[in-house]
């Protein structure tokens, strides 16, 4: 069995390490000169919209998925295999307008927004929608890049044009109880699995740590899974699909989706029976899906920046250590470490451990 990726970050190199135990063979395409993702199975130098490269690689794999959304959507329709996810949840996920349409024509909660294509609309959006308010790009953010916070009139103008005066949407900022996301995978045949809810914590944009599972009730554990079955459906999805949420006193909101893997998804690799990197090649080879169970309560904590000494993360117990390979930048996902306990309690004294050697948290 043969997949043909298109990425060669974290998150394909974890797919390639996934792949190994199944007898899988991953190949690669990116420009990067150095992807992280080499050490698992064959890099092809090229553009990600290369007509050629993408030529070759569908006719040397059995089908085709990516590991980042902002994949060009025409550079991979009508490939010679399949292509999973389909483009069409690209499509979506790729125009955070079109994604909040999308949540809103399936009946999943999002908060107020409204499209702001000029000063004016901005004006009148920010009074319709009162402030505090985020403004984002339509398309390419990430990880907190792409958006502005505006607090009050005031900033509107000046956070217009920090993101180039093109096609933004604005959000009304909800008073949420806390962040969490589902994680589910469907395959051809229709089959869906879902793993335990995640509660999950950001700061400037970038994952800092999550728990799993979610201290939620069963009620809205339901709710996710149920907003997840709808959008999976909806998309004749296949493979791995992660979608945010705001909750709200115990009701959910949508806040996006990523037709990928994803990062709040990386303590299943020592927490769940199946990990969601193992999960997505099941669903995009059509073969069965695998237990989504907790194994043991997790966590999950990213390396961003830079890099504590490998012993003294190794030193907190439970811990396991992940390293991508990449070079020290502000900002940069380097790694993340996976802790597992007896308890939520204890993963979360685990977590608090972590912090205190990468982030200076008194312990």
């Amino acid at each position: 069995m043969k997949v043909g990726i298109i990425g060669a970050g974290q998150l394909g190199r974890m797919l390639g390490e996934a792949g190994h135990p199944l007898g899988v063979q991953c190949r690669f395409l990116d420009p990067s000169e150095a992807p992280c993702a080499a050490t698992t199975g064959e890099v092809v130098g090229a553009a990600f919209d290369d007509a050629e490269a993408l030529a070759a690689l569908a006719a040397w794999a059995d089908v085709i998925t990516y590991e980042f959304e902002n994949v060009p959507v025409d550079a991979v329709r009508g490939l010679s295999v399949p292509v999973y996810p389909p483009p069409a949840a690209l499509e979506v996920a790729q125009d955070r307008l079109a994604e909040k349409r999308f949540f809103q024509d399936h009946k999943v909660p999002v908060a107020p927004f409204a499209p702001v294509s000029s000063e004016a609309e901005l004006a009148a959006a920010m009074v319709a929608l009162g402030l505090p308010s985020i403004l984002k790009t339509r398309r390419m953010g990430y990880d907190g890049k792409g958006q502005f916070v505006i607090n009050d009139e005031g900033q509107g103008l000046g956070a217009w044009r920090a993101l180039g005066e093109g096609p933004c949407i604005l959000e009304k900022v909800v008073p949420f109880d806390r962040e969490l996301s589902i994680l589910s995978a469907r395959r051809p045949s229709g089959e869906i699995v879902c793993w335990p809810l995640v509660e999950n914590r950001h700061a400037g944009g970038i994952l800092q740590w999550s728990e799993a599972p979610a201290a939620v009730g069963d009620d809205v554990q339901a709710e996710a899974r149920s907003i997840a079955t709808r959008v999976l459906e909806a998309l004749d999805y296949v493979g791995v699909l992660a979608i945010e949420l705001f909750d709200l006193g115990g009701h959910l909101f949508a806040n996006e989706m990523a037709p990928r893997v994803h990062n709040s998804g990386h303590w299943s690799i020592e927490g769940s029976v199946t990990s969601q990197f193992e999960n997505h090649l099941r669903a995009v080879l059509d073969l069965p899906l695998g237990d989504t169970a907790m194994a043991a309560p997790s966590g999950m904590l990213n390396l961003i920046g830079e890099e504590p000494p490998l012993h003294q993360l190794l030193s907190v117990p439970g811990a396991r250590v992940h390293r991508y390979g990449k070079s020290p930048r502000p900002g940069r996902k380097l790694g993340h470490v996976s802790v597992i306990g007896s308890s939520p309690a204890e993963v979360r004294r685990r977590l608090h451990q972590l912090r205190a050697v990468v982030q200076g948290v008194e312990s």
